[in-house]
């Protein structure tokens, strides 16, 4: 609400950060994020704008579009490099697969378009649009066996660690 006591549209466009890692086939678009609870519902500052992270920070928030192209046109570049860019590396699972990793974040996963395997330690499951996949900092990879990007939207909300 603008101080007039009137609402109004104040952000309309691309996400103000986009984060491209295409040796392993991502870009995220950073949308929203907050450090903690808000205080205030209003303000015209654009809190997606700060540089993108794989997590929010502690007690914090994070709101993003993900397009995870598929798993044949992905070079594999420097998957450690990519995960530390993204602060991911912190939370590595010892795995095969380097891009295993765990959140300390339940994480609200919704399949816009396309398809995905969410694959864990045990098993995997085939997610398509309209899907809605809530992660509690499981140990967790990607992988999309399609030939078609899967976009999705993730809402990232920070909680206690489950060792």
């Amino acid at each position: 609400m603008k101080a007039d006591g009137f609402s109004e549209h104040v952000m309309d466009g691309p996400a103000p950060q986009v984060l491209e890692q295409p040796g392993r086939g991502l870009v995220f678009h950073e949308m929203w994020a907050t450090d903690g609870v808000l205080t205030d519902d209003g303000g015209e500052a654009d809190p997606g704008a700060r540089p993108v992270s794989h997590h929010p920070v502690p007690g914090g928030t994070s709101v993003r579009v993900v397009v995870f192209e598929p798993d044949s046109t992905r070079s594999g570049g420097d998957v450690e490099a990519d995960m530390a860019a993204i602060h991911a590396s912190e939370r590595t699972v010892d795995h095969e697969d380097p891009t295993f990793h765990r959140n300390d974040t339940v994480d609200y996963n919704v399949i816009l378009s396309g398809q995905i395997y969410a694959v864990t330690e045990r098993d995997e499951v085939l997610l398509g649009p309209g899907d809605v996949l809530v992660q509690r900092g499981t140990a967790h990879t990607w992988s999309n066996r399609s030939d078609e990007p899967c976009i999705y939207a993730s809402v990232m909300v920070t909680a206690e660690p489950n060792e």
